[in-house]
């Protein structure tokens, strides 16, 4: 294993309570910096979402329809290949609509990334959302 492995581990965790707190937080930017420039993005429509800036409108557009929303994550199975790293993160995400009536969605999903280590940190390059369940309340 690679001397800096638990530190790589650790950066890569980090990538991935920014996005949940990013998301959560209402943060742009924070949610931005996780991703690569040419980022591909799976499992949320018919269609791949190709690029940062496209994949980033895309899910602050989305997030118009809810109130608070909490993206609960567990911690990263990661596999390191040199400057490149596969991610499997567990997620609980929370959504309260904006219907006003306090309704609630809640999905149980697998987020599936791939990172590689950029002069900036580690940042997603491919990322795939898996779901698991929907349930609303």
């Amino acid at each position: 294993m690679p001397e800096l492995a638990a530190e790589d581990r650790a950066e890569i965790a980090d990538v991935m309570l920014n996005y949940a707190a990013g998301v959560d937080d209402r943060n742009r930017d924070q949610y931005s910096n996780c991703f690569d420039e040419h980022v591909e993005v799976f499992g949320f429509g018919d269609e791949p979402i190709r690029g940062r800036g496209a994949w980033v409108d895309y899910v602050f557009a989305a997030l118009a329809s809810y109130g608070a929303t909490q993206h609960l994550l567990v911690p990263p199975l990661v596999t390191l290949d040199g400057d490149r790293a596969r991610v499997r993160t567990d997620v609980q995400a929370m959504h309260t609509l904006k219907s006003g009536d306090h309704e609630r969605l809640v999905l149980w999903a697998t987020y599936f990334s791939e990172m590689e280590r950029r002069a900036a940190g580690w940042q997603i390059v491919r990322h795939e959302l898996v779901s698991r369940s929907i349930k609303q309340d």
